[in-house]
């Protein structure tokens, strides 16, 4: 039976609101079970929900409800959210499910009767809000002398109990052994030193039960009604209990061990020595990688319910939709690194890759398709050096998207697929489409085009584990229902003939916070003060902060000026938008070829992608003055410069005529 592909997300705590963490790792995972799919794998994966242990039963009793009860109600928060943001898990395992439990209780017992779990009484300060012991040593001791969790910096209590024993320690070395011999078990490196370095101390055993008095919501330990059993050695279990372990030993064969396990690094080490130590006492090999990814900070500032920082999924997918959600948050960070999430540089990435270069490729190809070859897929036409330079970079970049992707190097997987659309652009800009229509160069003008189209479907295709929605939109605009990823990187794809469809942008741009995310950001930013680290704080010591000023911070203008004679010589003409396509070399700049009522179109450059999306450009009338010396902007030359309003927030508004004039009139 050939291997499943398995990919897990933690179990989230139930007793949580679904955050941006929880997000991105589930997104993450997705978006990995998307792409194995459509290369042919078959696929296994698994999320769920955490539903046992102390805090769950106090929250319960609080509310009033019974703990069964409570958890059927939270537990929808995570089944919703996922169905909101297009996540394909196969399985959703619940805690408290039987096929759950029963699998707890038959591990409990055989580790028992082995002698790998004994009975022993022990003294020490347990956390209530990690729901763990901690030694002496461990505690972490406050100015005023209260003893606190190290995980959680909340207070433990002394606690004298006799409890339940995993021999962890039995099982220590072999762990050790494992991680040296396997040097991928871990990743990023940072989080696998981490491991090695903690595998060089003790490694002592672990207390797996809870006296019922104490906490009677929990699996019982089948031999002794006294206790339940602890969340950790409880919940880890899911990983095997919800692919068939001890049921159905096809399936768990073919799953496990597991690719990939995603965690965040809060949970490195039970996920390692805890769980790699059950594993080997049970004769289970660990998972091929367990990647254990960065936390986020929210606009700058650590996440924190008491700040009201917390990114609320939901209203990013009301405000932003689902598919721009899923790109820029796999496109904001390495995925084992640390990241700050902020609506500002949310809506720049999605203007800059997803409206700019992505959307404004596929309208400029449709676009004039449309206009000019009567809406259909061009044929192939000869090809020429500038298709074989084409071809050859969109096949080095569909690998290096796939090797990327592969190795859940998220980011970079969606830096080679920008690039993808950068060099459609880049061609079409190149190529000048508009000249050959204007030369009548009908043949070489349908090869252009098709080409273009074609750099769009391979976009639409690697799209599609990140963006599945927009994807199949795109894909549809070219007449297409799915694209197979074998052959993706060649540029002919496409069916001669196929009707186009233009319709409205795939990306529309957005240029200003959306008032329910403005709102939310002045809550919280009034809750948390001042960012010290961002310039805050007093002034240094000997100087005095300037006073400002009682009068009205507006000056009236004043202006030098000059002859009519020096206006004269300045050619203000009407120029009609051609083409429009992002800089390739900087953010704000767009280069423009437009038609002054001259023999070629003029290349302009101009600082307005802040503002302006290409595509809305297209056609549009506008001002500029067309006799200023030629220059250099960001290695492309600018033939003139269009006139704008602008003000202290930047462009406001294009200057153009009230009617509709003919291009290179002169403005006088």
């Amino acid at each position: 039976m050939a291997k499943t592909f398995y990919i897990t997300t933690p179990l989230y705590y139930v007793n949580d609101a679904p955050h941006i963490g929880h997000t991105y790792t589930t997104v993450a995972a997705d978006v990995m079970a998307r792409y194995q799919r459509a290369k042919g794998r078959k696929v296994h994966f698994l999320t769920g929900t955490d539903e046992h242990g102390q805090k769950v039963f106090r929250k319960a009793t609080e509310r009033g409800l019974t703990p069964q009860v409570h958890v059927d109600e939270l537990v929808q928060r995570f089944q919703k959210l996922w169905e909101r943001l297009d996540c394909t898990h196969d399985d959703f395992i619940r805690t408290t499910e039987a096929r759950h439990t029963t699998v707890v209780q038959e591990v409990l017992t055989e580790l028992y009767e082995r002698g790998d779990i004994y009975k022993e009484s022990y003294a020490g300060w347990y956390s209530t809000s990690a729901e763990r012991f901690w030694t002496e040593k461990d505690v972490i001791v406050a100015e005023d002398g209260t003893k606190l969790c190290p995980d959680t910096q909340q207070p433990v209590e002394w606690l004298e109990e006799t409890n339940y024993w995993f021999r962890m320690s039995k099982y220590a070395d072999k762990l050790r052994a494992w991680a040296a011999e396997h040097g991928e078990w871990i990743r990023p490196d940072s989080r696998k030193n981490e491991l090695l370095g903690a595998l060089k101390k003790d490694i002592e055993d672990l207390c797996i039960t809870r006296p019922k008095e104490r906490l009677p919501w929990g699996i019982p330990v089948p031999w002794d009604s006294d206790y339940v059993t602890y969340v950790w050695f409880d919940a880890l279990l899911n990983y095997v209990s919800a692919i068939g372990y001890r049921k159905d030993e096809e399936t768990f064969n073919a799953c496990w061990p597991a690719d990939f396990q995603l965690i965040g690094k809060d949970i490195l080490i039970t996920h390692t020595v805890y769980w790699g130590t059950m594993l080997l006492a049970l004769g289970l090999d660990p998972a091929d990688c367990l990647y254990a990814h960065g936390w986020w900070t929210i606009e700058g500032r650590k996440m924190s319910k008491s700040v009201g920082n917390v990114v609320d999924p939901n209203l990013l997918v009301d405000i932003y939709g689902a598919d721009s959600v899923r790109y820029v948050l796999m496109a904001e960070k390495s995925f084992g690194g640390d990241g700050d999430f902020s609506h500002k540089g949310f809506q720049l990435r999605y203007n800059a890759e997803l409206a700019n270069v992505m959307g404004n490729l596929l309208h400029r190809g449709v676009s004039m398709s449309e206009k000019w070859l009567g809406g259909a897929v061009a044929p192939l036409g000869e090809i020429t050096d500038a298709e074989r330079a084409l071809q050859a970079e969109v096949s080095e970049l569909v690998a290096s998207y796939d090797a990327h992707l592969c190795a859940l190097s998220y980011n970079n997987a969606l830096e080679a697929l920008v690039n993808i659309g950068k060099a459609g652009n880049k061609y079409l800009d190149s190529e000048k489409p508009w000249a050959l229509n204007k030369a009548g160069d009908m043949a070489r003008l349908a090869t252009v085009m098709r080409h273009t189209l074609e750099v769009c479907r391979v976009v639409g295709g690697l799209l599609a584990p990140f963006c599945p929605n927009k994807s199949q939109e795109l894909l549809a605009r070219l007449g297409l229902s799915n694209v197979s990823l074998e052959g993706l990187d060649q540029l002919s794809g496409l069916q001669e003939g196929a009707s186009l469809t233009h319709g409205d942008p795939l990306f529309p741009r957005m240029d200003e916070l959306p008032p329910a995310i403005a709102e939310a950001l002045e809550t919280a930013a009034a809750a948390a003060g001042p960012l010290k680290s961002l310039g805050g704080g007093a002034a240094p010591k000997g100087e005095k902060k300037a006073k400002k000023s009682k009068k009205s911070a507006k000056a009236e203008p004043t202006f030098e000026t000059i002859s009519f004679e020096d206006f004269t010589k300045v050619e203000i003409r009407v120029v009609e938008v051609i083409s429009a396509a992002p800089h390739p070399d900087a953010d704000r700049l767009l280069v423009l070829q437009v038609d002054a009522g001259e023999d070629t179109p003029r290349t302009i450059v101009a600082g307005i992608a802040t503002k302006y999306s290409p595509e809305e450009l297209v056609g549009k009338k506008l001002l500029g003055v067309l006799n200023l010396a030629p220059r250099k902007l960001r290695g492309v030359m600018s033939q003139g410069m269009l006139l704008a309003a602008s003000g202290s927030k930047g462009i406001l508004s294009m200057a153009s005529t009230l009617a509709d004039v003919a291009p290179g009139s002169r403005i006088s």
